[in-house]
C-alpha cells in the first residue's frame, strides 16, 4: 500500500466525523487548510502538512464531544511521528509545531487570540495557554517555526462549511512525491 492509499483509508474510515465542535467533518478541515495553503502559493510539503496537520486526530481515539476532553490529546505529535516515518522534516516538523504555534499566536498578538473558534479557545487552555517569554524564544529556535505558523494560520481557516475544495485524491501525486 503507497503512503497516499494508506492516507486514503485513514480519511475514508476515521475523517468523516465532525471536527471537534467545527461546522466541517475532520477531512473536510484538512482540505480546507491545504487549498488555503495552495492559494497562498506554498510550498509542496508545506500544503501537505497542511493538508495531514491533524492526522494525529484520527490515529488515536478521543472523546467525539471537545466539552468532554479532560486533557490535550497530544495529536501534534502522534501525528508527526507516525508523519516522520513516511516523510522529511519539512512535512512533519511543522505538524509536530503547529499546536504550539497556536500558544505562540497568542502571546505575541492579542487580537489573534479573539479570531480563534470557541473549540480552539477550549483546547488552548488544555494545550497550556499562551506562550511564556520563555516558551516564545524556545519556539522561535525551532528550525521550522516559522512554517508551523503558516500551517496554524491555515488551520485556522480551515473551518468555512460548505466550502468546496479539491478532493483528498487529488493530492496523491503530490504526497507520493514526497515521500521518503
Amino acid at each position: 500500500m503507497t503512503v497516499s492509499q494508506a492516507l486514503q483509508s485513514i480519511y475514508d474510515t476515521q475523517g468523516a466525523g465532525a471536527y471537534f465542535g467545527e461546522a466541517v467533518s475532520m477531512t473536510e478541515h484538512g482540505l480546507q487548510a491545504a487549498w488555503f495553503a495552495r492559494q497562498a502559493a506554498a510550498p509542496d510539503a508545506l500544503i501537505v502538512a497542511a493538508l495531514l496537520h491533524d492526522v494525529g486526530h484520527l490515529l488515536m481515539p478521543v472523546p467525539e464531544d471537545i466539552a468532554d476532553w479532560e486533557q490535550d490529546a497530544r495529536h501534534e505529535l502522534i501525528g508527526s511521528r507516525w508523519l516522520a516515518m513516511r516523510f522529511g522534516l519539512e512535512v512533519s516538523e511543522p505538524v509536530r509545531l503547529h499546536v504550539p504555534a497556536k500558544r505562540y499566536l497568542c502571546a505575541i498578538n492579542p487580537d489573534y487570540r479573539a479570531k480563534l473558534s470557541a473549540a480552539s479557545v477550549l483546547t488552548l487552555k488544555l494545550q497550556g495557554g499562551p506562550m511564556a517569554v520563555a516558551e516564545i524564544a524556545a519556539f522561535e529556535s525551532e528550525p521550522y517555526w516559522r512554517e508551523a505558523v503558516q500551517v496554524r494560520r491555515w488551520d485556522d481557516e480551515g473551518k468555512v462549511a460548505g466550502l468546496r475544495t479539491p478532493d483528498f485524491r487529488d493530492y496523491a501525486a503530490l504526497i507520493e512525491r514526497l515521500a521518503i
